[in-house]
């Protein structure tokens, strides 16, 4: 492996299963993802977490805190402040629902995965801390599905700070994976007070690490890393603090970005991803050389 690309053995068979019809593409499930960042003297350094090597999707793999969308988000009210949803769905590409669901996927999946809240009692505030039993029970309950996002919010009495997260890119799972997503990437500050823990059952570790060391360790295959997250990491090198990155978040394109497979004149199988080269593949099939 000259890098860290994530890349299942599995992935050729599958490409020539679509290709031939004999495969067919499953519909993605919506989620989103958080680059959760932290200001040090160095530049500002991402929250990641590595998924535990026995899971059936990118086991091993460092990855943000993130998940798919709960279907009642869609339609409860949800406690709110920062952007309309109607700015939200025009930025996101969705109908105000399901930009809804959205965000709350994110911030429901940083509180679940990492136990940081991006909520406060009002539109200016921001929990200070999420530590002990109680915090723990609706956390659990939360992942659980036994409590929605909205009934947690009420319980607590608090909005959801959609103005602290901003839309970073948008990544779609390939059509021959058996696990799809279409996956929203957003970007937010840790908040002050809070503090980052492994509370997810999926990940064995987490690390906070600025940007240009974690795309440094995939390029040397040292840190397991799918395309997007890859991606996503090398696009950050370049903000000196979290707040620079919020600003720009804005100009990110969020056109979704699908891997594409065909056969070359070699006979090779070439996946690619549109816009990223560095991770383009050139798979040799029976019979080319």
């Amino acid at each position: 492996m000259s890098n860290g690309q994530w890349y299942p053995p599995e992935w050729p068979d599958r490409i020539r299963a679509l290709a031939s019809g004999e495969l067919t593409a499953v519909t993605p499930k919506r989620a989103a993802t958080v680059m959760l960042l932290r200001d040090a003297a160095d530049g500002p350094a991402v929250h990641m977490l590595r998924r535990r090597a026995s899971m059936a999707f990118a086991g091993g793999a460092y990855a943000y805190p993130g998940g798919g969308v709960d279907p009642r988000d869609h339609d409860h009210l949800v406690r709110w402040a920062g952007p309309s949803l109607q700015t939200w769905a025009d930025r996101l590409g969705v109908d105000q629902a399901s930009a809804q669901a959205i965000v709350c996927a994110a911030v429901r999946e940083t509180y679940e995965e990492a136990g940081v809240l991006l909520a406060g009692e009002t539109p200016g505030t921001v929990v200070g801390d999420t530590t002990g039993d109680d915090w723990e029970a609706d956390r659990r309950a939360l992942v659980e599905r036994e409590l929605s996002f909205a009934d947690f919010l009420d319980r607590r009495g608090l909005v959801l700070r959609s103005d602290l997260l901003a839309a970073w890119a948008r990544w779609i799972t390939p059509e021959f994976e058996p696990r799809r997503y279409d996956t929203w990437f957003f970007v937010a500050a840790l908040p002050e007070g809070q503090r980052t823990r492994n509370a997810s059952t999926e990940a064995d570790r987490t690390v906070w690490i600025r940007p240009a060391e974690g795309a440094a360790g995939y390029d040397k295959g040292d840190l397991l890393m799918m395309p997007p997250t890859v991606a996503t990491l090398r696009a950050l090198e370049p903000y000196r603090a979290a707040a620079d990155a919020l600003a720009a978040a804005g100009e990110q394109d969020l056109t979704p970005v699908l891997a594409q497979a065909r056969l070359d004149d070699q006979g090779q199988l070439v996946l690619s991803w549109p816009g990223h080269d560095e991770f383009t593949k050139h798979i040799p099939t029976e019979g080319s050389r």
